[in-house]
């Protein structure tokens, strides 16, 4: 019998973040504390940018597209967010939207799939995501569970079970 097996990755759908996004910049545009401060949100490339008048208004953007992105079902590990910035007279926070498992992330994965996983499990990195293989598939079930229970800092997604 064939190994079976499943893939470990990393992805995100993007038509979900541009509609995170979109009801984002729907919220501010009609909520009474976001009157008169500039507030707006962009995306461009992998990018979100937010700005306002003010660094307390600008975390209250950011508050709310996590927000949005929870009620979409897209994992807050995904955004990489980094702190305000003084840019003129606006407050800007720039976020990343992380996509794909870096080499060193898989590494990570496969060693705790080695050490603390079933025994007969290989896992092998293949470009931004890990193949695991077994010939049981309870085997791969119990990987799965493993990897839930771990606090990884990235999100994670299992594809192409067979």
């Amino acid at each position: 019998m064939a190994d079976s097996s499943f893939d470990i990755v990393s992805k995100v759908e993007w038509q979900e973040v541009d509609n995170a996004i979109n009801q984002t910049s729907r919220e501010i545009a009609t909520r009474f504390d976001f009157k008169n401060v500039g507030a707006e949100i962009s995306r461009s490339g992998e990018t979100i940018e937010m700005k306002a008048s003010g660094e307390e208004r600008v975390k209250a953007i950011l508050d709310v597209l996590q927000s949005k992105f929870i009620k979409r079902g897209l994992s807050l590990k995904a955004l990489d967010t980094k702190d305000p910035q003084l840019s003129g007279k606006e407050y800007k926070i720039f976020a990343d939207v992380k996509e794909g498992i870096s080499q060193d992330d898989a590494k990570k994965i496969a060693k705790i799939i080695r050490d603390e996983g079933p025994k007969g499990v290989k896992a092998q990195v293949q470009g931004d995501e890990l193949r695991v293989s077994s010939k049981s598939r309870d085997d791969l079930q119990a990987v799965q569970a493993l990897l839930k229970g771990k606090d990884l800092d990235f999100a994670v997604q299992y594809v192409n079970y067979r």
